[in-house]
């Protein structure tokens, strides 16, 4: 008789039976494992939450007061027989792959990922299994990120002029993880403002001791005078806003994946856009996939019909898993108190 699979799909989310637990799951349920805390992976009303020791506490900010417990990357931790553990997906800090063990089978699920290290994030590290669940957000060939570096280098000089014509950089990046990449890796070429969404998860990765910059918050009381030739790091939801405004005269830009696609940048307004992305291009989807030997693959979010497509030509054992997740460079974020 054939073996039930280690792990199902269902309507509240990637579900164990033997464990009695679920993955990431979007409805309320007794025991959740989260790879990492953007919304769509990390959602309120669940009895217990387990993430790994540094996922936790921004997890706990976007949450609140929750039952959540704090695993190490590679732990080993039973549940009900199932070997479980965490390893790092590259995709922010804190963020994790978790891998499922019981009677010799191993599956993966990857979360969000990326294979490119960045400086900030724990480095993306293949997880051998049989299976293997990925994220596919950027599932086509015609995504594929230039090095972080030159990307850095032309964010730089994008600033760097602006601040010379006498002009205040507005850049828009998502408030956990390509914010603080980005503010890592520039030159100090200026301040470095932030919108208060942007600053509360600095400082509690800062308190956590991941090293990031000095920022200011945006408030009121700043002006072109009183920080000239500054680089403002916000969401993308404040890009053209009344809150934006008030730092004029400014120049705008939006560091995402999607800023490959111009059609994209066009149908935003946004004259200046940088690709850079906190998920797996489509060489990086590749490659992962390839390194963990999985014979059987499941794509979530993305591009999901061409690259199970593009899979099963390849030789694998392909399938679709439908998932609420957006993943974090299409999704909106809340606003904070500017």
């Amino acid at each position: 008789m054939a073996r039930a699979p280690l792990l199902t799909f269902t309507d509240r989310g990637i579900f164990c039976p033997q464990g009695d637990f679920y993955i990431d799951p979007w409805r309320p349920v007794d025991r959740a494992l989260i790879t990492h805390g953007h919304s769509d992976h990390a959602r309120y009303g669940h009895k217990a939450y387990l993430a790994t020791h540094q996922a936790l506490p921004v997890i706990r900010h976007r949450l609140g007061q929750i039952n959540a417990g704090g695993i190490a990357y590679g732990e080993a931790r039973e549940m009900n027989g199932v070997t479980v553990s965490f390893h790092p997906a590259g995709h922010v800090p804190g963020s994790a792959q978790i891998r499922v063990e019981y009677g010799g089978e191993v599956w993966v699920v990857s979360g969000d990922y990326k294979i490119e290290p960045d400086g900030l994030s724990e480095p993306f590290e293949p997880i051998a299994c049989h299976t293997f669940i990925s994220e596919c957000t950027f599932g086509l060939p015609v995504f594929h990120w230039a090095p972080q570096a030159q990307i850095i280098t032309d964010v730089a000089t994008w600033w760097a002029a602006n601040a010379a014509a006498g002009i205040t950089s507005i850049l828009g990046a998502y408030s956990f993880g390509k914010a603080q990449r980005l503010m890592a890796a520039l030159p100090p070429l200026g301040p470095i403002l932030t919108h208060g969404a942007v600053e509360a998860t600095t400082a509690i990765l800062r308190d956590q001791g991941y090293v990031l910059p000095e920022t200011i918050r945006a408030t009121a009381a700043i002006t072109p005078k009183t920080h000239p030739g500054a680089l403002i790091i916000a969401p993308p939801s404040a890009l053209g806003s009344a809150w934006a405004n008030r730092f004029g005269p400014t120049s705008e830009a939006f560091a995402s994946g999607w800023m490959a696609l111009r059609g994209i940048r066009r149908r935003r307004s946004l004259g200046t856009g940088f690709a850079i992305s906190d998920h797996a291009d489509w060489p990086g989807l590749n490659a992962a996939i390839r390194a963990t030997g999985a014979s059987r693959v499941f794509v979530t979010h993305g591009y999901t019909a061409p690259f199970r497509h593009w899979l099963e030509e390849q030789g694998y054992e392909a399938g679709i898993v439908a998932t609420d997740y957006t993943g974090d460079d299409a999704a909106t974020e809340p606003e904070a108190e500017a």
